[in-house]
């Protein structure tokens, strides 16, 4: 029984730590899949916004690539202290809430700060406005969003509670 226990422990305990590992970035393509239902973006886009300390902030995104092939970078400036607490995704979503695509970062970036990852290849309309956002492991969603369109670039907002 004791060398079940000890056994499982390590295994938990190497699990653990290899999700710290500086190296080990997930993409994860969702296309077609979606998320719960969200409440509508705010509309109102925010010209002086200050970063929420313990939340992660979309600080830019560009896109490159071709039609039914474009590539997404996004900077994120999150308060990463280590594997305890990290900006452990962003992602892309449509307007309405469903997820186009999730960057998961499998490590804290304390040292990288803000860093930008990128996620594709993705298809999306040059017209499509869509909006990216970070999450924090422990504090969850918040902080600044990115929305706009291939064709017109991108603004700072702030998202509705619970989008």
């Amino acid at each position: 029984m004791i060398d079940a226990a000890r056994s499982i422990f390590i295994v938990v305990f190497i699990l653990a730590v290899s999700a710290c590992d500086p190296d080990s970035d997930q993409t994860v393509a969702t296309s077609g899949n979606s998320v719960p239902a969200a409440p509508v973006v705010s509309a109102e886009l925010v010209s002086m916004v200050s970063p929420i300390e313990s939340l992660s902030d979309v600080e830019a995104v560009s896109v490159s690539g071709a039609p039914g092939s474009y590539t997404f970078s996004v900077t994120v400036s999150s308060p990463d202290t280590g594997c305890d607490h990290y900006a452990d995704w962003w992602e892309v979503l449509s307007e309405s809430g469903d997820l186009l695509y999730r960057r998961v970062l499998l490590h804290s970036h304390v040292d990288e700060q803000p860093f930008t990852s990128t996620c594709g290849p993705e298809d999306a309309r040059r017209d499509e406005t869509v909006i990216a956002r970070s999450h924090m492991n422990l504090a969850s969603y918040g902080g600044v969003a990115m929305r706009g369109s291939l064709i017109d670039g991108f603004n700072s907002v702030i998202l509705t509670t619970g989008f």
